[in-house]
C-alpha cells in the first residue's frame, strides 16, 4: 500500500475541549521537563540530558490513542513526553533522572530507559532499532495467545529505519500481521546525519509498501492529527488488520543531547525557520482561535505546570541515593559473580 497524508481528523471524531486541554497539558508538561534536564545537567546534578523540544505533538497525540491496561508500548529514548501521557508518574521520570534508590530500577538504567511492567511500558535497549524487533516479538505473542483488543506501540526516530533491525522488524509484522503501530517521529536529523544523507525518498512511511503494509504520513506539529492516525492504526491492529507504519514529521529544536552541539552540523537560520512551526503556541492558539481555551485558562495551566515539575525536582532531589552495596543486585540471577 502505497503511502497516504493524512492532515486532520476522521469523521468520526472532533476536537473538543476536555481532549484538547490533556493534550495541551501533556505537551506542557514535556516542555517543563525538558527545560529541566537541561538545567539540571548543567548544574551538574545528573550526568546527560536528551532534549524532545519539537516532539511534543507527537508524544501527547500518541498518548492519547494508547490504551492503558492493554496495549503495550516500546518506547525509544526521546520518548519523555510520551511515557508521561502513558501513566509514568512524574516522580518517577524524576526518580530515574536523578538515578534514586527509589527509582523503579534502582538507579541502575541510563537516563530516559524507563521501563513499567505494570503500566505496560517495556525496558529498552541503547542500540538503535533494537526495541523494533522486540516489539515485534511482543506483538507476535498476543497474536499466538489470540489476545484481541490489544496493539502494541513501537516509536522510533528516521535515524532508526537505516539500521537492519528496523527493516527485519517491520517484514516479519508484516508478513505475520502483527498487532502493531510502528511510529516514526521523524524530526529530520539522526544526530548530526540529515535525513537526505540517509535515503533518497523524503518520506519514511514510503518504505512500507515494500513490506506491502499499511502507511500514512501525518503533520508531527498537530497533536491532534496524530492521535486521530494514530487510533485508526490501533484500531487495525488491535482487530486483526495488520501493522500500519506512522509517518509524524517533526522536528528536534535543540541538540541531541546535552553532549552534542548541533551548531556545528545546521544552522540557526534552519533551526528559526522549524520554530515558526512550535507545536506548543501553536497548538494554544488553535485553542484560543476555536473558544476551547482563554489566553488565560492557558496561562494558569502553563503556571500550574512549571509549579508541579518544580516541587517534584525539589522532593526527588532530596531522595536518598543508592546503596553502593547494592550495585549488582538484580543484575545476575544467581549474586553477582559474574564470573564463577
Amino acid at each position: 500500500m502505497s503511502a497516504r497524508h493524512n492532515t486532520g481528523m476522521d469523521d468520526s471524531t472532533e476536537l473538543d475541549r476536555e481532549r484538547a486541554l490533556v493534550l495541551l497539558r501533556n505537551m506542557l508538561l514535556q516542555r517543563a521537563v525538558d527545560t529541566r534536564g537541561f538545567q539540571l545537567n548543567r548544574q551538574g546534578k545528573i550526568a546527560i540530558a536528551m532534549g524532545s523540544e519539537g516532539h511534543e505533538a507527537v508524544q501527547a497525540g500518541t498518548g492519547m490513542a494508547f490504551e492503558r491496561g492493554r496495549d503495550i508500548l516500546y518506547p525509544y529514548y526521546r520518548n519523555t513526553g510520551l511515557i508521561l501521557a502513558c501513566g509514568f508518574s512524574l516522580d518517577d521520570l524524576f526518580r530515574s533522572q536523578f538515578a534514586r534508590k527509589s527509582d523503579r530500577t534502582g538507579g541502575k538504567s541510563i537516563i530516559n530507559h524507563v521501563t513499567a511492567k505494570d503500566l505496560g511500558i517495556a525496558s529498552i535497549s541503547s542500540i538503535i532499532a533494537a526495541q523494533c524487533t522486540h516489539a515485534a516479538g511482543a506483538a507476535y505473542a498476543l497474536k499466538l495467545r489470540r489476545e484481541s483488543g490489544r496493539a502494541v506501540f513501537c516509536q522510533f526516530g528516521e535515524g532508526a529505519t537505516s539500521e537492519g533491525e528496523w527493516h527485519e522488524a517491520m517484514n516479519f509484522a508484516a508478513v505475520s500481521a502483527l498487532p502493531i503501530v510502528f511510529i516514526c517521529e521523524n524530526n529530520r536529523w539522526a544526530i548530526s546525519t540529515p535525513q537526505s544523507k540517509q535515503m533518497a525518498n523524503p518520506d519514511v512511511a514510503a518504505r512500507a509498501a515494500g513490506y506491502g503494509m499499511a502507511s500514512t504520513i501525518v503533520d508531527g506539529f498537530d497533536p491532534f492529527a496524530v492521535y486521530a492516525a494514530v487510533r485508526v492504526a490501533r484500531d487495525r491492529a488491535a482487530s486483526g488488520g495488520g501493522p500500519t507504519l506512522v509517518e509524524a514529521k517533526c522536528y528536534r529544536f535543540l541538540s541531541h543531547t546535552t553532549d552534542d552541539d548541533d551548531r556545528t552540523y545546521r544552522t540557526r537560520e534552519e533551526v528559526d525557520a522549524q520554530r515558526e512551526l512550535d507545536p506548543v503556541p501553536r497548538f494554544e492558539r488553535r485553542l484560543v482561535d476555536a473558544a476551547l481555551a482563554s489566553a488565560d485558562e492557558i496561562a494558569a495551566l502553563r503556571a500550574d505546570v512549571t509549579a508541579t515539575v518544580n516541587a517534584t525536582t525539589d522532593r526527588i532531589e532530596a531522595e536518598a541515593a543508592p546503596d553502593p552495596a547494592e550495585l549488582y543486585d538484580g543484575v545476575y540471577a544467581d549474586g553477582h559473580e559474574a564470573w564463577r
